[in-house]
C-alpha cells in the first residue's frame, strides 16, 4: 500500500493568532491549508497598565507605593498666632499710671470717682464698659490696645484732674453754704460737702435719684434722722439716713457701694462710704441746713 507523505497542513485559530500577536507585537501572516499565504494580519498588543508596569497582578487593587522622600509635598510652615496684646494694669494695681487712667476715663464719662490711684471695683467695671462700647473684649484690665483708644479719645489730664478726692470741685462752694452748719451737696460734681461756718470739714462721693425720681433741689433742713431704717414704700434698707424733704433723705447706700453710678436712687442722696456716712451721722443735728445744687 502507497503511502501518501504530504506536508502536514498548518492550522492557526483565530484566538492562538491573536494570542501569538500578542505576545510579540508583529504582524503574523498566516497560511492557509493549501500552503498559499493569505493577508497579513497586523495585531496591536494590549496597553499596559501601571499595574503591569509595577509587577501588579492584573485583576488585583493597585499596591500603595512607599513614599520617595525627595519628592515629599512642601507645606508651608503654619504662622504663629499673634501675641496677645500687654497688660498694663488690672484690679489691684496702684501708682501714678492708674490715676491717669482714672483721670481720662472721667473724661470719657465712664468714671465718676477718684481718681484714688488704687485699680478697685469702680475702675474694674468703668474698664469693662469702655471695652464694651468700642468692640474689645470686657476683660476689665487696661491692655495697651484699651489705653491707646482711651489716649486718643482724652486729653493729657492736668493737676487738678489728677488729685480731685471724690469729685471735689475747685473754687468756692454755693454762697448759700457759707453760713452755719450745712450739708452742702453738689450735683453737677456728685459731692457732699460737710461744712461749718464756710470751712468744709468732709468731703464724701454721692448719686441721687434716677431719672423718674430726681433728687429734689433747694435749700432744706434735716427735721429727722434714723440709725436704722428700711423703706416703707421700696423695703430697702437707709442706715444712716438723715431725712431732708419728706421721704428723701441723705443715707448709706449697699447698692451704690457695690454697683457704683451705675444705679441710682428713688431720690435719697446716696453716699457710698459707710465710714463716712457714719462720722457724718455723729455730728449732723436735726435742724441742720441742706443745700443741694447744680
Amino acid at each position: 500500500m502507497r503511502i501518501s507523505r504530504r506536508p502536514a497542513a498548518v492550522v492557526t485559530s483565530a484566538a492562538a493568532l491573536t494570542a501569538l500577536t500578542a505576545l510579540c507585537g508583529c504582524t503574523v501572516q498566516p497560511v492557509d491549508t493549501d500552503g498559499k499565504p493569505r493577508a497579513p494580519v497586523h495585531v496591536q498588543p494590549p496597553e499596559q497598565t501601571s499595574g503591569e508596569t509595577s509587577g501588579q497582578v492584573p485583576g488585583q487593587p493597585p499596591a500603595s507605593l512607599p513614599a520617595n522622600p525627595t519628592r515629599t509635598a512642601q507645606r508651608s510652615p503654619a504662622l504663629p498666632p499673634a501675641p496677645a496684646p500687654r497688660v498694663l494694669w488690672s484690679r489691684g494695681d496702684s501708682g501714678p499710671g492708674v490715676r491717669e487712667l482714672q483721670a481720662r476715663l472721667r473724661q470719657a464719662e465712664w468714671l465718676f470717682d477718684g481718681p484714688t490711684g488704687t485699680y478697685g471695683t469702680l475702675t474694674e467695671q468703668a474698664v469693662r464698659g469702655f471695652q464694651g462700647k468700642r468692640g474689645l473684649p470686657q476683660t476689665g484690665r487696661v491692655d495697651s490696645v484699651t489705653w491707646e483708644r482711651l489716649v486718643r479719645m482724652t486729653h493729657a489730664p492736668g493737676t487738678w484732674e489728677l488729685y480731685r478726692m471724690g469729685g471735689q470741685p475747685a473754687g468756692a462752694p454755693d454762697p448759700r453754704c457759707m453760713t452755719g452748719r450745712v450739708l452742702c451737696i453738689d450735683k453737677r460734681t456728685r459731692t457732699l460737702r460737710w461744712m461749718v461756718d464756710g470751712r468744709t470739714l468732709s468731703t464724701t462721693a454721692v448719686r441721687f435719684g434716677s431719672q423718674y425720681t430726681p433728687t429734689r433741689e433747694g435749700v432744706f433742713h434735716v427735721y429727722w434722722k434714723a440709725r436704722h431704717w428700711v423703706s416703707t414704700l421700696y423695703h430697702s434698707p437707709m442706715p444712716y439716713a438723715m431725712f431732708f424733704s419728706g421721704g428723701q433723705a441723705v443715707h448709706y447706700s449697699y447698692d451704690f457701694a457695690a454697683r457704683g453710678y451705675a444705679g441710682g436712687s428713688h431720690g435719697c442722696v446716696n453716699v457710698r462710704d459707710e465710714a463716712a456716712i457714719a462720722q457724718l451721722f455723729a455730728q449732723v443735728r436735726v435742724g441742720d441746713k441742706v443745700v443741694i445744687h447744680w
